[in-house]
């Protein structure tokens, strides 16, 4: 270092500056050394994420752990850390698994409603498409004598009859299905 000049260390995506300790050694109570293994990944604005990482697999576990793998698969490595040592600290016996399953559950619940959501959907989809042309056909129906068609859009009634015209003077007798002619008028059945 000439004339106060203070090399940086560039990490993969942090920069520590040797003049301050990264969180790890300043945590540990040591002289932070230019090849520190923790120095990239444990910056000193982050004291919490070491600490937490520590208290729950040991510095000696985490340099063991870092130094075995290559240096592009460490930064994956300590945020994985990172996050299962916050969740053992917030769930001491489940930690993340216990995140994991809450997470689970709940994407089961919420697909159980999507799908009702879907069946009920669909049964609108086919209720609609199903009056929908049932109004095609019966609006497409030729009744006899250019008789109205029903006005509700379904199937026509049957306890209404419609008579050919040659039939006009008889009336319908609903008890007995007969037709009886009307008073003065003669007709054949």
């Amino acid at each position: 270092m000439v004339g106060g000049l203070k090399l940086l260390y560039m990490a993969s995506s942090s920069t520590t500056i040797f003049g301050s300790p990264c969180a790890a050694c300043k945590f540990l109570r040591r002289k932070c050394m230019p090849g520190c293994i923790f120095a990239p990944y444990f910056s000193p604005e982050e004291p919490q994420k070491f600490i937490n990482v520590h208290k729950v697999f040991g510095a000696s576990n985490v340099t063991k752990l870092l130094n075995e793998l290559l240096p592009s698969q460490r930064e994956d490595a300590v945020n994985s850390l990172a996050y299962e040592a916050e969740a053992r600290i917030k769930d001491p016996i489940y930690g993340c698994v216990g995140a994991i399953s809450v997470l689970q559950r709940q994407v089961q619940r919420l697909q159980k409603e999507l799908d009702a959501t879907r069946a009920e959907l669909l049964r609108y989809a086919y209720v609609e498409h199903r009056s929908a042309n049932i109004s095609t056909i019966s609006s497409r129906l030729h009744y006899p004598y250019d008789l109205p068609s029903p006005t509700h859009g379904l199937l026509p009634s049957f306890t209404n009859y419609y008579l050919p015209r040659s039939w006009n003077a008889s009336t319908s007798n609903s008890s007995t299905g007969e037709f009886i002619q009307k008073e003065g008028e003669e007709g054949s059945m």
